[in-house]
């Protein structure tokens, strides 16, 4: 397990590829249904899968926290996962330390499964589904689709907001924001699979007085703005007088932004308009292969004012180009 988890790095040789890779996961048997089903988590996600360490309870900690574990001279919060979405284990025997918004947290699950290469269109929303508000997406790991098994996908952000709320909502408030202004008429496209996060982005762009139009995937905002184009050329007015900028996150079903964002630079008439990418995964390496597919910016998620200044700078190169 942690000779497959090693490295991590290396895998953002996927970024642009609309493939990711995904760590499998238990959490134990659900009530409702006895099943013990497969859960999943982005590996970019994953710093490291440890045998569970010991874990120091806190007194007054947040519901599902059991306690903090000293990780490579870190302390950090434990959450437990199971207990979040109502599953109950045999025993807590992983650790998986994340890292998610510039934090690092460990998720305590009963056991993993192994390391699975995706295609981002075997990822299916789950905001039509039963699947319920902790989960974003569906993913088809076998291939045939027919029969494949389903993993459910979490949704890190708004387990993490709900678990450890005083941590995670504290930066949401804009405090001051720069002037942004757009062609009159334009939109700013945004795409994101997570509620939580398409609340946090509406919230800023609202601030910012932006209006936006709202994607939940790449694929649905690459229609979009496939849409948009066809009705600037038949019309005759610049596309940059319909959509200013283009927002997206990097992990989504059935596009990534990865993916989205080339296919835009690579459009004859989308290929001035700015994106910016606003992710949860952090580090160089996607930072640099978000400069690789052509994005005029790269921000991690969540700094409203952070994110306003993003927008604002793109906004203002495509303005100069």
């Amino acid at each position: 397990m942690s000779t497959a988890l090693q490295n991590v790095d290396e895998r953002t040789q996927l970024a642009g590829t609309n493939r990711f890779e995904l760590l499998l996961f238990r959490l134990g048997k659900d009530p409702k249904s006895s099943e013990r089903e497969i859960f999943g988590i982005n590996v970019f996600k994953v710093r490291e899968a440890l045998v569970m360490p010991k874990i120091t309870p806190m007194p007054g900690a947040p519901q599902h926290v059991i306690g903090v574990a000293s990780i490579r001279g870190q302390i950090i919060p434990v959450v437990d996962l199971p207990s979040v979405v109502g599953c109950v284990p045999q025993e807590l025997k992983i650790l998986l330390v994340t890292e998610y918004e510039r934090s690092i947290q460990g998720f305590a699950v009963e056991d993993v499964e192994e390391i699975r290469r995706l295609d981002w269109n075997r990822v299916i929303s789950a905001e039509t589904s039963a699947a319920g508000s902790l989960v974003t997406s569906l993913a088809r790991i076998d291939e045939d689709a027919e029969n494949s098994r389903l993993a459910l996908v979490l949704d890190v952000e708004q387990v993490l907001r709900m678990v450890l709320p005083a941590r995670f909502h504290a930066g949401d408030e804009m405090q001051h924001a720069p002037e942004v202004k757009i062609p009159p008429g334009s939109v700013v496209l945004y795409a994101d699979d997570s509620a939580v996060a398409r609340s946090q982005i509406e919230k800023t762009l609202k601030h910012l007085q932006l209006p936006f139009i709202a994607t939940k995937t790449g694929k649905e905002a690459w229609e979009r703005l496939e849409a948009m184009a066809r009705e600037a050329r038949a019309t005759d007015i610049p596309i940059r007088n319909r959509v200013a900028l283009v927002l997206t996150d990097l992990e989504m079903p059935e596009m990534d932004g990865f993916t989205l964002t080339r296919k835009i630079k690579e459009h004859d008439l989308l290929q001035n308009v700015p994106v910016v990418i606003h992710s949860s995964l952090s580090g160089s390496a996607n930072e640099s292969h978000a400069n690789s597919v052509g994005a005029d910016g790269y921000v991690a998620k969540f700094v409203p004012e952070e994110l306003a200044q993003t927008l604002s700078r793109a906004l203002e190169s495509g303005e100069n180009a």
